[in-house]
């Protein structure tokens, strides 16, 4: 089956590279809001798809991600097998490393599967 640009897009990306991440032009502090409504991972015990929105805050320091980098990062997450902890974690973390933002917080709000419904809230302001 031939794999599509998308996918090819998806596969290939990698969020370390520099040209996913531009100088922030503003000294003063400001706040970036940015809502991903179709994340979806793998339960890594079942495998079935866990879905969730994803919601990024952030006050920028001295770079800003692209924004569809992020998008296609929120991608890549879709064929793993990764918990709803260890996914909210690792973007946070991600973000939080590669920005070096003054603030940043991530909420994974993942829809109800056998009437669970899981919310990961991470703040940097409290860790």
């Amino acid at each position: 089956m031939e794999i599509k640009y998308g996918e090819k897009e998806i596969l290939e990306f990698d969020i370390n590279n520099s040209e996913n991440f531009w100088p922030n032009e503003h000294e003063k502090n400001y706040t970036i809001d940015i809502e991903l409504p179709e994340f979806m991972a793998k339960c890594p015990r079942s495998g079935y798809p866990d879905f969730a929105t994803i919601k990024i805050q952030y006050i920028p320091n001295k770079r800003v991600i692209e924004l569809k980098a992020l998008k296609i990062y929120i991608n890549s997450f879709m064929n793993r097998y990764i918990s709803h902890e260890n996914s909210a974690n690792e973007i946070f973390d991600t973000l939080f490393n590669k920005l070096e933002p003054k603030w940043l917080k991530v909420i994974a709000d993942f829809k109800p599967r056998g009437n669970v419904h899981t919310i990961i809230e991470i703040d940097s302001s409290k860790i």
